[in-house]
This record gives structure tokens, C-alpha cells and sequence, in this order.
């Protein structure tokens, strides 16, 4: 009798410390269910052009600015025009781009409520030593232009809707040229700066790149910068939150303390100290 109760009290204590685990798994899946929750609050989608990620700038800043505000940014590089439709459809809190036509439309038609500048550089023309089109040395964009035409030296564009591409397509237009895929020389590649510097390298062509990309590209091959300086190749970028009124998920208070910092002393200065081989890859402008 007294091994069948002390079997049942046996029993019951397993059952005790059974329900005991079971109740302590639970609350560590609500306390974990909870912390995945608030992570998922204290995180934003930045969509923005492939420059600022594939020269190095996000890698060098992004940490800064998380382990000061414990804000999560992922980060959606691609061309200009695609960081601004992601922008459209309400998939990203935050666009972070350089094209300020594209940019001031995109306010105009109430995607944001207001654009504010961050930084800038400029744009080269990058082109083989050889030089078939005699354009080295010049700070002319137009008439360098208008030697590659004439020429018919192989020309590499991203072709992808992208800030540069649609600063490239202006200096030519500015430059009286009509440039197509047909035209044989003029190649469009519908990629990203740093596999269109690489179509140039492997083509001994052509090719405008944004300084940032060229100094940390590596496969450059017999590639050099041939035309710098003139003020027409003045880069701007820019940041804007996405319309919280139009789209009710974007995250506004996340996304305007990244802005805010990008744009306060404190941002300012990570950015001017970002640099490679000591050359400074951006320049902080916002206004005060």
C-alpha cells in the first residue's frame, strides 16, 4: 500500500515539475515573442542608391548610429529610381538617393512631406588610358562628350534609371547628342555602378561613375579617371521620410531619428570622417 502511495506522490511530483517547465517555457516565448516585437518596432527600411552601400559608407555608419538609438537599418541599394518607387509603394520608411529632379518630384506628388540634403561629391568620367577620344585632362563634360560621339569609342552606361544614369543622360542631352542602344557604340548595361564599371574595364570603354564607387572599385584594369572638376558633375544626395499621412506602416518616429541624425552635428561629422586610402568619399552639406 505505502509503495502504491509513495508511487502516486512520485507521479504527482513529476507532473508538478512538468507543468512547472511547461508555464516557464511559455513566459520565455512571450518574453522572446515580445522582445522580437519591440526589435521589429526599433527597426526601419531605408531604400537608397547602390553608391552610398557599395562604396562603404553604410558599413562605416550605420553601427554609429544603431548603437546610439538601438534603431535596426536594413538597407535597399538600387539605383535612384527604383529607392524612389520603393518609396512609392510604402515599402521603406526613409529614401536616401541623388537625383534632386526625381527627389523634388517625388515630394511634389506627396510620397514626403519635405527633403532635406545630406551630403555630396561628384561625378568622373572614367575612360581607358589609351584614350581613343583624346578627352584626358579636360573638366569639360560636354565637349568630352561629344569626342566619345564622335568617335564612336565604346560607352558604358548603367542604363538602369539610377541618379547617375540620369545625371549621364542630361550631359548628353546638354551636349546635343541623341544616344540610343542602337547606336553601337553606346552600351547599356541595366545594372549597378560597381558591375557597369566592371562591363568598362573588360570593354576598355567609357564609363561616368560617381567618385565614391571608382575610389573603393578594385577591378579597374586600364581604367582612369579622364575628366573631373567641372561644376556641372556636383552630386547632391538627399534623405526624405516617407509620407506617414499616405502610408499609416511607415514607421515615423524611427525613421525621423535617423533623419535627424544624419543631419546633426554628430551625423555630419561620421560622415566627413569616412574616408578611403585618406581621400574623403562624401561631404557633409545639411543645412543648419
Amino acid at each position: 500500500m505505502w509503495d502504491d502511495i509513495s508511487l502516486i506522490f512520485k507521479k504527482v511530483s513529476q507532473m508538478k515539475k512538468l507543468l512547472i517547465s511547461f508555464i516557464a517555457s511559455v513566459a520565455l516565448l512571450s518574453i522572446g515573442n515580445s522582445s522580437m516585437a519591440t526589435a521589429q518596432e526599433k527597426s526601419i527600411v531605408v531604400s537608397s542608391t547602390t553608391s552610398t552601400e557599395q562604396s562603404g559608407l553604410f558599413a562605416y555608419i550605420l553601427p554609429i548610429f544603431e548603437k546610439k538609438t538601438s534603431v535596426q537599418v536594413k538597407v535597399v541599394a538600387v539605383g535612384t529610381g527604383q529607392a524612389l518607387d520603393i518609396g512609392r509603394r510604402g515599402d521603406a520608411d526613409v529614401v536616401f538617393v541623388h537625383d534632386k529632379p526625381a527627389e523634388e518630384k517625388f515630394l511634389d506628388e506627396g510620397y514626403a512631406t519635405k527633403r532635406n540634403e545630406v551630403m555630396y561629391n561628384d561625378f568622373v568620367l572614367i575612360g581607358p588610358k589609351s584614350d581613343p577620344a583624346k578627352i584626358s585632362g579636360g573638366k569639360d563634360i560636354q565637349a568630352a562628350l561629344q569626342k566619345i560621339a564622335s568617335t564612336q569609342a565604346p560607352f558604358i552606361s548603367r542604363g538602369d534609371k539610377s541618379g547617375t544614369h540620369a545625371a549621364e543622360l542630361r550631359y548628353w542631352k546638354s551636349s546635343g547628342i541623341e544616344v540610343a542602344q542602337t547606336s553601337g557604340w553606346y552600351k547599356e548595361t541595366g545594372s549597378g555602378m560597381g558591375p557597369a564599371l566592371n562591363t568598362a574595364s573588360a570593354m576598355n570603354g567609357y564609363i561616368l561613375s560617381d567618385r565614391a564607387t571608382w575610389l573603393t572599385f578594385k577591378n579597374r584594369g586600364e581604367l582612369v579617371i579622364l575628366v573631373q572638376g567641372d561644376p556641372k558633375l556636383f552630386n547632391q544626395y538627399g534623405v526624405m521620410l516617407v509620407n506617414p499621412a499616405k502610408y499609416p506602416q511607415v514607421k515615423k518616429l524611427e525613421g525621423q531619428a535617423f533623419i535627424d541624425w544624419l543631419i546633426s552635428k554628430d551625423g555630419q561629422d561620421t560622415i566627413a570622417s569616412y574616408k578611403v586610402g585618406g581621400e574623403q568619399l562624401f561631404f557633409p552639406n545639411a543645412k543648419k
